[in-house]
């Protein structure tokens, strides 16, 4: 029996930052899941497939994240609760039906969710999924911790009802993949069958009405998330420094704080609700300071809207010093880290602090190097990809015409390296291999 179905609130777990998602859609009441598998995000779907038929519920793996999300879509406008879960190369194609959806409106609760993954572990690029949410006038929400992880599920759904529309929930691969302590909540008695009121008709148009209710609803959503538990200020009331940070930077940025000694000078504004963002809030805390540091991952998506909140108000609050990714203190590619926050206070603050002695870092390599042989990516044991690429090295070679291969994305896409015979030429994306062959 799978522990996301123990009924046993107050039970503290270790959960996967996926599991504890899937968990609190469960305590959400959840009873549709769809998906695309992508790492980051599969577990999701896989932990609730894997409850599906004890739960009640139906959960299936859908032929791409645009169908993906009409399944979870088809269960809001009936009355059931549905969750949809992809990685951020899922959101492009997912997009297409998203940026009609938002005018069309759910019935009831619809999170997607949307698995970024920086530094690109098991991606063709670190897509910052979080544009979507700007461009489609949706609701986004990002957890930092595993606890949050789950707590921010059910509060998605709730809200996504509030309003009327799909909620964006999006996670990282450290919080996806990563473990921590996670308190049980309630399970929910079975819901209802679905039933769709076929007097109701879930249209876009008119398609400017609906633009301006969107409009409408993220001025009502600031006053939604200015009462939301998942943003909070950790420091002095008069901080010499402030950083903004979301998603993986609050945890990043008090391990950095604490490192350096400086939590009587350094506050951490931690926001979870990051579009709209809350902005009477943000502008009271940039009040309190002149300096402000920026922690994100990957793009300066947080950091652009905080400076435009900061444009907007600056009658009120008066002209500040901002630092981040385009101040060059941040670097602006790949995962956060904690030495990275540190090199950036380092730098604001003019201290010298070596994220760890020289002499350590060498014998650290030197023993790595002993203990850890070089291993190159490759498929899994068994895997039938590297019989594929096998036959297709060898018929190639008895075509002799100097012929290639192209693909599309997803494991066969390490082709490219000695576990497919470096067969794989050119590609990038799903389908791309029969477009760019025909081409």
């Amino acid at each position: 029996m799978s522990v996301l179905t123990l009924n046993e609130p107050g039970r503290e777990l270790l959960l996967m930052g996926n599991e504890a998602i899937a968990r609190g859609a469960l305590e959400a009441g959840v009873r549709v899941g769809a998906a695309y598998p992508g790492t980051p995000s599969t577990d999701i779907i896989e932990n609730l497939a894997g409850v599906a038929s004890q739960m009640g519920l139906y959960v299936e793996w859908s032929v791409n994240e645009k169908v993906a999300l009409e399944v979870a879509a088809a269960a809001a406008f009936s009355g059931l609760r549905a969750i949809c879960a992809m990685k951020q190369n899922g959101m492009n194609v997912a997009s297409d039906y998203l940026l009609t959806l938002n005018l069309v409106g759910i019935k009831t609760g619809l999170v997607l969710v949307a698995c970024d993954d920086p530094q690109a572990h098991s991606s063709n690029n670190e897509q910052d999924s979080r544009f979507f949410a700007k461009m489609a006038d949706l609701p986004l929400l990002e957890p930092s911790t595993f606890q949050e992880s789950k707590e921010m599920t059910q509060w998605a759904f709730d809200l996504s009802e509030k309003v009327g529309n799909v909620v964006i929930l999006r996670g990282v691969t450290r919080t996806s993949h990563a473990r921590g302590n996670v308190v049980l909540g309630k399970l929910p008695s079975p819901g209802g069958k679905a039933y769709f009121d076929r007097s109701k008709q879930w249209l876009m148009q008119p398609v400017i009405l609906k633009h301006q209710q969107l409009h409408q609803t993220m001025d009502r959503l600031e006053e939604i998330y200015a009462r939301s538990p998942f943003n909070q200020y950790l420091g002095p009331e008069r901080p010499k420094l402030l950083i903004v940070t979301c998603g993986t930077g609050w945890l990043y940025s008090q391990e950095a704080v604490e490192l350096l000694g400086l939590g009587k000078k350094v506050g951490i504004l931690k926001l979870g609700t990051t579009w709209p963002l809350p902005s009477r809030m943000i502008v009271d805390y940039l009040k309190k300071t002149d300096r402000i540091l920026l922690i994100e991952e990957v793009d300066p998506f947080l950091e652009g809207n905080v400076k435009e909140i900061a444009a907007d108000f600056s009658r009120k609050v008066g002209p500040k010093d901002f630092f981040g990714k385009k101040s060059g203190h941040v670097p602006p590619m790949g995962e956060m880290t904690a030495d990275r926050v540190v090199d950036a206070l380092a730098k604001i603050f003019r201290i010298s602090f070596p994220a760890r002695p020289a002499a350590y870092e060498k014998r650290a390599q030197k023993v790595a190097q002993k203990m850890l042989p070089s291993r190159a990516l490759g498929f899994c044991a068994g895997c039938p990809h590297r019989a594929s690429f096998w036959s297709i090295k060898n018929a190639l070679q008895m075509d002799n015409r100097q012929g290639f291969a192209t693909y599309d994305i997803g494991c066969y896409a390490l082709g490219r390296g000695p576990a497919g015979y470096y067969q794989l030429r050119v590609g990038g994306a799903m389908g791309t291999g029969t477009g760019l062959a025909s081409g």
